[in-house]
């Protein structure tokens, strides 16, 4: 099985093989098992504390207390129950998307699925395809990009012998190859791990939420030990009192349920998209791509669809007719010649009839790298591609004015030429034209209204890919360069403040061009569909590919377009602005009673004061005055582009109504103890004083308020007021003295003009201080 005569596999080879488990499985990483799913929502560090907290209520007594408990269970259904509803939809989707080969067995060519390939397996591979497990070239020769292994993106050339490995994938050409290591034992299990590493990029928001978390649940050990030692050993209460006492302020300081509405909104939000066939390898691009402020689209695949035709052949000017026909012979048998089958050699071959191929021919299969095909047959070159890479500029010069009546109209025209001893001579041009994808007009005008700048990135003639921009609608069209001119970054960067369209773009120009849009501190996603866009999409903050591109461009992507409908992508922004725009609104709610929590914890140690609020309490407070009200908004739509910080935005809101909430709950405990006012009585005022602020900060993040805002407000409010009327056992409440009330309504009363004077105050002073240090350079970039 190791000589270069090899014809394929058996069916009992193949089936005696997969019994020992030689088979091209790989470890998949991108997508949790059912078991997974469940014990990630279950056997989480919060979970933990909470079990935790509950065990000693229960060894207590304090069965009242575990309402808590309640929002914690539900949590933890509802996260397993939209996971699980969500791979669902998402495996079904996938399945449209499995990745075959041709192989070779019992001597006929079959399509076998990449994870049924087995060791020694005999595989046709072209153009556009990863190599799916370690082989070596029986056949045929190709140009293959490692990059994705080594790092180098040149092409390199394999030919009869070669040894391929997996995750490199080919540019230019076909192979007959034989697979020598599959699986694990492949170079493609390390490629799954990169792959990962990529489409895991962590998203602003995301990344914020981890950190409240993380640093919630480091310091929720120390005071909750610190309350329980000076409740029972300073303030001398029972038990019972001491652990309640401990678990209302480490509930409150616990935003258990901020991570929990992050991860059902990015759900909801993959489950409506998957319905849109948006395959999502990774949920958190929904919020990365609702960010972007700059959008990096390549011409064919992209604003044009993969159905391209050609449009026309014509001679060179200094050509006779009786030349011309007979270059259309040669080109007859060129195209029957070459092994290349991209997009632009299928539509030359529908468009002209086949030739005699031509016999001893040494062929080099087109490259992104080289823009063009060749033959060397007897001594005469004939190559095909573009003409700025094939002639010279005086040849060129004598058919310019033709050529330009084409690419101004959006073609693109390619020269077939035939070697001689100073270069190169025009036989004929082909001129192709790809058409518009359906809703690209529309697409780029809603993406122009919301601020995100669009790029094309192009290996075309720029003055073609300028008119194909013009046609779709996009903004400053007419500003192209040929990227040829940009031979080192600093003309890159440069460019990319004052151009839209770049055209005969190398691949490593392309990645270039998205690093130098990157370094400006712009958010920037790539959309592709080739192998010659994957360099570039890999540094993108977002990587977008159409369901129909390479093989290649899809596995490296963090979101495929399985229709190839490039409208969606308006659908994934608005679904990301509503999911960002909500839960930043929402976290004021939890990093208010987080914050406020903390505060009064450490003032209760510091003072010796006894923490006044139960976990009943506490519970009350996260249902009606976060948890309803910020599940409920969450749904809203809302396709507002947001600015600045998540942490700096939610603090900002969150920390004046903290504050005002901690000083006039620390004044109502001095107060009481000096009218003599019972604990009890001060626990059930402080609730109603906190569930007053909430709403009042509920308020304040919904302006400007709608009928949908009003209702939930409403809403929140009935319940809140069902749970203190109806359901007073359940939530700790009793009955308060007129003292009692009378500091409650003077303090709520307080503490409403307060907090009203802060939050204006502090908006009105980061308005201003946002406008004083914006950078110039920022504002005259998007200008």
């Amino acid at each position: 099985m190791d000589d270069l005569s090899y014809t394929g596999l058996t069916g009992e080879q193949v089936a005696l093989l997969k019994k020992e488990g030689k088979v091209n499985k790989m470890p998949d990483k991108a997508s949790k098992t059912t078991a997974q799913i469940i014990a990630s929502n279950i056997f989480t560090y919060f979970n933990l504390i909470f079990t935790i907290l509950a065990l000693l209520l229960i060894f207590t007594g304090s069965f009242r207390n575990l309402t808590f408990m309640i929002a914690v269970i539900a949590n933890t259904f509802i996260g397993i129950f939209q996971q699980l509803r969500s791979k669902k939809v998402l495996d079904e989707l996938a399945l449209m998307d499995v990745t075959q080969y041709t192989a070779i067995r019992d001597g006929a060519e079959t399509l076998v699925d990449s994870d049924s390939l087995v060791e020694g397996d005999l595989i046709l591979l072209e153009s556009g395809q990863y190599i799916p497990a370690d082989a070596v070239v029986i056949s045929g020769e190709a140009g293959v990009n490692e990059s994705l292994l080594t790092g180098e993106a040149d092409e390199i050339l394999k030919t009869e012998g070669s040894q391929l490995k997996s995750g490199s994938f080919l540019i230019s050409g076909r192979l007959k190859a034989k697979l020598i290591r599959v699986g694990r034992e492949s170079f493609a299990s390390r490629l799954t791990l990169k792959a990962k590493e990529v489409k895991e990029k962590q998203s602003d928001m995301i990344r914020d939420i981890e950190r409240i978390v993380k640093v919630a649940g480091i310091i929720i050990i120390p005071i909750g030990c610190a309350l329980v030692y000076q409740s029972l050993w300073i303030n001398h209460l029972t038990l019972q009192e001491a652990f309640r006492t401990m678990v209302g302020a480490v509930v409150g300081m616990i935003p258990e349920g901020l991570y929990l509405l992050v991860t059902i909104a990015l759900v909801l939000s993959a489950m409506r998209l998957a319905k849109h066939k948006v395959l999502f390898h990774d949920m958190r691009s929904i919020e990365t791509l609702a960010r972007v402020d700059v959008l990096c689209v390549d011409k064919t695949g992209t604003i044009t669809s993969e159905k391209m035709t050609v449009t026309d052949m014509f001679k060179p000017v200094v050509e006779t007719e009786e030349n011309y026909d007979r270059a259309k012979q040669l080109f007859s048998r060129y195209v029957s010649t070459v092994d290349d089958s991209n997009m632009t050699m299928e539509a030359i071959k529908k468009h002209i009839e086949k030739g005699e191929p031509f016999e001893n021919a040494k062929v080099t299969s087109f490259s992104s790298k080289l823009k063009y095909s060749e033959i060397n047959t007897d001594g005469t070159v004939y190559r095909f591609g573009a003409p700025e890479f094939i002639l010279s500029k005086e040849i060129i010069s004598n058919d310019d004015e033709i050529i330009k009546s084409h690419t101004s109209n959006g073609e693109r025209v390619l020269v077939f030429a035939k070697g001689v001893k100073n270069g190169f001579i025009a036989m004929l041009y082909v001129a192709l034209k790809n058409e518009l994808r359906e809703n690209a007009k529309e697409t780029f005008s809603t993406f122009s209204r919301q601020g995100v700048k669009i790029k094309v990135i192009s290996g075309d003639n720029p003055l073609t890919v300028s008119s194909v921009a013009k046609d779709a609608g996009i903004e400053n069209a007419d500003r192209y360069i040929d990227a040829t001119a940009l031979d080192d970054k600093e003309k890159i960067k440069q460019a990319v403040n004052e151009y839209t369209i770049f055209g005969r773009v190398q691949p490593d120009q392309k990645k270039d061009i998205i690093d130098a849009i990157k370094e400006s501190g712009r958010k920037v996603a790539m959309t592709g569909d080739g192998v010659n866009d994957i360099l570039a999409m890999k540094e993108a903050d977002c990587s977008i590919a159409m369901g129909s591109g390479s093989d290649a461009a899809r596995q490296a992507a963090q979101v495929v377009l399985l229709d190839n409908n490039f409208s969606h992508m308006i659908k994934i922004v608005s679904e990301g602005r509503r999911d960002i725009n909500n839960i930043t609104r929402s976290a004021t709610l939890f990093l208010y009673k987080n914050i406020f929590s903390l505060l009064l914890a450490l003032f209760s140690i510091i003072s010796l004061f006894v923490y006044p609020l139960g976990p009943a309490q506490v519970s009350l407070i996260s249902l009606f005055n976060i948890g309803i009200p910020a599940f409920l908004l969450a749904l809203e739509k809302n396709e507002k582009k947001q600015e600045g910080s998540f942490i700096k935005g939610t603090l900002l809101k969150a920390i004046p109504a903290s504050l005002t909430s901690f000083f006039a709950i620390v004044a109502m405990l001095y107060f009481g103890e000096l009218f003599g006012i019972s604990s009890k009585d001060i626990s059930t005022a402080s609730t109603y004083m906190l569930s007053v602020v909430g709403f009042l900060i509920l308020w304040h993040i919904t302006r400007p308020l709608n009928k949908y805002r009003i209702a939930v407000i409403i809403l929140s409010i009935i319940g809140a007021l069902i749970g203190v009327i109806f359901f007073k056992g359940i939530f700790d409440i009793s009955s308060i003295s007129t003292k009692a009330m009378a500091l409650c309504v003077v303090f709520s009363i307080a503490e409403i003009g307060v907090i009203r004077i802060l939050l204006e105050g502090v908006s009105w002073l980061d308005k201003k201080l946002s406008e004083k240090i914006r950078p110039d350079r920022i504002k005259e970039y998007f200008t």
